[in-house]
């Protein structure tokens, strides 16, 4: 009887677009099932857009069910704390959609995630996305980027989590 397989669903949480990318781990292999965007399409209401990013998420968790999710820190720069704020708040509506799933979240900064996939916290998107697809063995780089940053956090949380686990797993 082989080992059911682990889902991870990464998210790259925004308030206009959030992306998604959900990877199946299985005896150490990974491979990609799903990814793409969620978009708060209402403009004007931050509530709105946020109840659009939430049933997104959500419905992205019920019809691909993930048993776990891997989303970006929130990183706030002094000049933009609003930008901040409002980001906050797209990743809690993110968290309570996995937190009414069941669903435990990991958090990943976004120089962790880079280091993971490049050797280079400083990493630009265009070395994460070559990376993403050569990892994911795809023919194109995802598109738009948010779609690869999703599955770089999904993928930071495989080899810092899952792999690790599996590797030590093994008899010596």
């Amino acid at each position: 009887m082989s080992a059911p397989a682990l889902r991870i669903l990464g998210i790259d949480p925004g308030l206009n677009i959030t992306g998604y990318g959900v990877l199946e781990a299985t005896r150490g292999n990974i491979k990609l099932c799903e990814a793409g965007v969620v978009r708060g399409r209402t403009k004007g209401s931050l509530s709105a857009r946020l109840h659009e990013i939430h049933a997104g998420v959500a419905d992205v968790i019920a019809t691909l069910a993930p048993t776990a999710m891997a989303v970006e820190q929130l990183y706030a720069h002094y000049k933009h704390p609003r930008t901040a704020i409002l980001m906050g708040h797209a990743r809690g509506v993110i968290c309570l959609a996995a937190a009414q799933a069941g669903i435990g979240v990991m958090h990943y900064s976004a120089t962790q995630i880079k280091k993971v996939l490049t050797g280079n916290g400083r990493a630009p998107k265009s070395q994460i996305q070559l990376a993403i697809r050569r990892e994911l063995h795809l023919a194109q780089i995802p598109d738009p980027p948010d779609v690869a940053d999703a599955l770089a956090i999904a993928l930071c949380h495989y080899y810092l989590q899952v792999r690790r686990s599996l590797i030590q797993q093994r008899p010596a």
